[in-house]
């Protein structure tokens, strides 16, 4: 060894020497970014720019990674969440940006029709703001056909299109009421709003709100820019922790520790100097240390293996005693049937591509907090750009056990043999051997069908009684996709059915899935999925089938038709588990009380049909029996002849459950044959039979 031949002094004057020599060029770095930090910068018509703002000459370790400028002659922009605006005002004082959808500058018909969505954990709206709301594709408001309507076409077709804020639903209140295909919100300030609420509204109006965008406020750390900033610091983001930074010059100043809150004092150049170098020279005698009782170790262990080759078999001693290390390794980790798996960049697994960690790291800017998408059972999902371009989400599983990496390779094996649109798809992974397990998906802007129905994005509107039968049916078309290719989901349930900016679905999360063989009755597993929306019948056999898949489906129409979570301790006692209320009132011909009124389930006879017919479905796929139950792809043709109702007026619907025809689902009281159940069940309309 080089460390062994040479002599103590020589190697540590080398090393001090090396040390001196480069510690002024590392020294140069700290301060560039002090100098460069400490410049304002223009970009378009917007001068004396500083932190949070980067972009142009400025550079990104001077700013927030979320407040990238692009300066573009006279207009600036800023992509807020993968959205392109236009910034018409910046305010640092009072830290308020004016921002305009580029979509919708000067334009009400926007391709793709997608909502505002905004992080905002750092923007917040001024107290005094509120929604415009643009409803697209909707139906003819009677008596008031000319109030806040504006043209736009629907997939090319003439349609009806209206606006309306908070004060204009006063006047006209029935478009609210309105089955419509889409609805975006915008927000705008309250002189805008008055300016939309008149009676003589235009669509030139309209498109003058747009034009003067809304306000943001904003929070960036600004707090503790302010503290680093008195004595003297720079602002900054350090993107390798992932948070900000307090760039100093060689004279004292406060450092700011955004991780933990703690202040500190950096030290005088020399001390800095002196300290690094005794640091080093330190570490240079442990190494030298290490190394010289290392060859001493080797010297014996050869030695020794020797004396033994000489009393034993020549030819194997020495090639057992290199193997047995690495069949001790190979015995604690899973064997793989691809060997291409595991060797990283370049390589693929099940025919995808095996990415490397860094670059998955500098995608997501080192696992920001700030690009969470999601935090579920498994692990978190990041927000990333690939080095090719592609926008995509990257879901980083909690620990790297034996596990989680069967449940890793479990969803990589499962996503690589499925093909269907309603599928969310499999980009690539990371290797087995990464330092995390990270898994690369189709990035899918508008969120999951739970945000939309009763979470951050529940007042949106967005959701019309069309669009979730759409969701419905093609959420139905992918499990029954999965079932015919023998593979059960395991955990279906609102949050894994993710949205495009066209509310068509994504299936997702097949961490939990299953290859069922077709000739398998059941799967036996330990206990696992979403409570609320588990198989009851698992609990008492622990037998997973692809009845668990309809059973758990049952609960999401509930979701569709209700606006309900699954689970919810705020409801009374027996209405805490929605799948048991949802009986409940079926049973008990109050039907009524379960849809959400925003549907119009009693203005409009074609809502209060089609959602009559979805909760009958619900039921026969709640059925305590597994047996009792549809099966996937008799759902989705159910479904898709309840779809059919709403032009077709000749069918009519009869609803007839009484509780003293249908016993409570509860034990035993809850088994039914399926001829009981189809007997009590009329629909002129659908025709599920049972299997």
């Amino acid at each position: 060894m080089l460390f062994y031949r040479f002599p103590a002094p020589f190697l540590y004057l080398a090393i001090l020497l090396f040390t001196l020599g480069h510690l002024p060029a590392s020294y140069c770095q700290v301060y560039r970014e002090f100098n460069e930090c400490g410049k304002r910068f223009r970009c378009g018509n917007f001068s004396n720019l500083d932190y949070p703002f980067w972009g142009g000459d400025r550079q990104s370790y001077c700013g927030h990674p979320a407040f990238q400028l692009n300066c573009q002659e006279n207009v600036t922009f800023i992509n807020l969440r993968s959205k392109q605006y236009r910034v018409l005002g910046v305010d640092t004082r009072s830290q308020v940006i004016t921002v305009a959808r580029e979509d919708l500058w000067n334009n009400t018909c926007p391709s793709p029709i997608n909502n505002t969505d905004l992080d905002y954990t750092l923007f917040s709206h001024p107290s005094d703001d509120q929604n415009l709301t643009l409803s697209y594709g909707c139906a003819s408001v009677l008596g008031q056909q000319s109030l806040f309507k504006f043209d736009c076409p629907v997939n090319g077709a003439r349609s009806d299109s209206y606006f309306t804020t908070r004060d204009a639903a006063l006047v006209a209140p029935n478009i609210a009421q309105l089955t419509c295909d889409t609805r975006i919100t915008v927000p705008i300030n309250q002189t805008s709003a008055d300016a939309l609420s008149s009676a003589s509204s235009s669509e030139n109006d309209l498109k003058e709100v747009l034009k003067a965008g809304f306000r943001l406020k904003w929070d960036a750390n600004d707090s503790i820019c302010n503290e680093c900033a008195r004595p003297g610091g720079r602002c900054g983001y350090n993107s390798s922790t992932s948070s900000f930074a307090c760039y100093c010059s060689d004279r004292q100043c406060n450092l700011i520790d955004s991780g933990n809150g703690k202040h500190g004092k950096s030290t005088p150049k020399l001390s800095i100097v002196i300290s690094v170098v005794g640091a080093v020279i330190a570490g240079a005698a442990i190494t030298w240390l290490y190394f010289f009782w290392w060859q001493r170790r080797k010297q014996k262990t050869a030695q020794s293996a020797t004396h033994i080759e000489s009393k034993d078999h020549p030819a194997t001693s020495a090639k057992s005693l290199t193997t047995a290390t690495s069949t001790h390794f190979t015995k604690s980790i899973p064997s793989y049937t691809s060997s291409g798996f595991g060797s990283g960049k370049g390589s693929t697994y099940f025919g995808v591509q095996v990415f490397d960690y860094a670059e998955l790291e500098e995608a997501t800017d080192n696992f920001n907090p700030s690009r969470e998408l999601g935090d579920g059972g498994f692990g978190t999902v990041y927000y990333g750009t690939l080095q090719d371009g592609r926008v995509v989400a990257v879901k980083r599983l909690y620990e790297n056990n034996f596990k989680r990496v069967q449940q890793f390779m479990n969803e990589v094996e499962i996503l690589t043999k499925l093909d269907h649109k309603n599928l969310v798809k499999l980009y690539g992974c990371t290797s087995k051997r990464s330092r995390d397990l990270l898994l690369v998906y189709e990035y899918i802007p508008n969120g999951t069908v739970a945000d939309h129905l009763h979470g951050k994005q529940a007042n949106s509107g967005l959701l019309s009684w069309s669009v979730r039968l759409k969701i419905a049916i093609e959420t139905a078309e992918a499990l029954a996709y999965l079932h015919v290719s023998g593979i059960i989901h395991r955990d279906v349930k609102s949050n894994n059915i993710l949205l495009d900016n066209s509310f068509c679905v994504k299936v997702a999360d097949f961490g939990l899935s299953r290859l069922n063989p077709n000739n398998a009755t059941h799967v036996s597993t330990a206990p696992q999925g979403t409570p609320g929306y588990v198989d009851p019948e698992y609990y008492k056999l622990f037998q997973l089938t692809d009845k668990s898949d309809v059973y758990s489906f049952g609960v999401v129409l509930v979701e569709l038709i209700s606006s309900l979570p699954a689970l919810d301790s705020s409801r009374d006692r027996l209405d805490i588990n929605l799948a048991s209320m949802a009986i409940s009132k079926i049973q008990n011909q109050t039907i009524n009380e379960l849809i959400d009124p925003r549907l119009g389930f009693k203005s409009n006879a074609s809502v209060e049909k089609m959602t009559t017919l979805v909760a009958e479905l619900a039921f026969r796929c709640l059925q305590e029996e597994k047996d009792l139950r549809p099966t996937m792809q008799e759902v989705v043709d159910t479904l898709k002849e309840i779809q059919c109702e709403d032009s077709d007026a000749q069918k009519a619907v009869v609803l007839d459950i009484r509780v003293e025809e249908v016993a409570p689902l509860k034990g035993k009281e809850g088994s039914f044959s399926p001829d009981s159940v189809a007997d009590k069940w009329i629909s002129n309309s659908t025709s599920i039979h049972s299997e």
